[in-house]
């Protein structure tokens, strides 16, 4: 199992939506970054990605499974990029803000603070279990 960070407006789909579909999940579309998209097309059926809210929020909030791996991205008239499917499965015991992140040393080379604007990014095994030890998840 891989680990990645999935980013969205919170007003365009936040983790209460994600919530929202269930079981059933629902497409994470709209990605027009190549890098982004790459990190997209490695994901795995079983993967776990924390969901992160942008704007004014900036913190992790919860974690979603990827339930189907890439396909074109429905969203996409061109057909270049493509989409995952996920479902949501636990919020965080609380957020972790962007401000914690950057000032906790483990996590000085964690992409969210190297490269702040990719909306798709790994995770390490080790940021992942420093962010979860973080929000009182485990």
């Amino acid at each position: 199992m891989h680990y990645w960070l999935l980013k969205t407006e919170p007003d365009t789909f936040s983790w209460t939506q994600q919530q929202s579909l269930g079981r059933k999940g629902g497409v994470w579309d709209g990605v027009r970054n190549h890098q982004a998209a790459r990190y997209l097309r490695e994901m795995a059926v079983g993967d776990r990605a924390f969901l992160y809210h942008t704007g004014a929020d900036r913190c992790i909030v919860g974690i979603v499974e990827i339930t189907r791996a890439a396909f074109p991205d429905p969203t996409d008239p061109v057909g270049r990029f493509v989409a995952v499917a996920t479902r949501a499965l636990e919020p965080l015991a609380r957020p972790v803000t962007l401000a914690e992140v950057k000032s906790e040393p483990a996590l000085a080379d964690f992409l969210l603070v190297r490269q702040p604007r990719l909306s798709v990014m790994p995770v390490g095994e080790s940021h992942w279990h420093r962010v979860l030890v973080m929000a009182g998840t485990e």
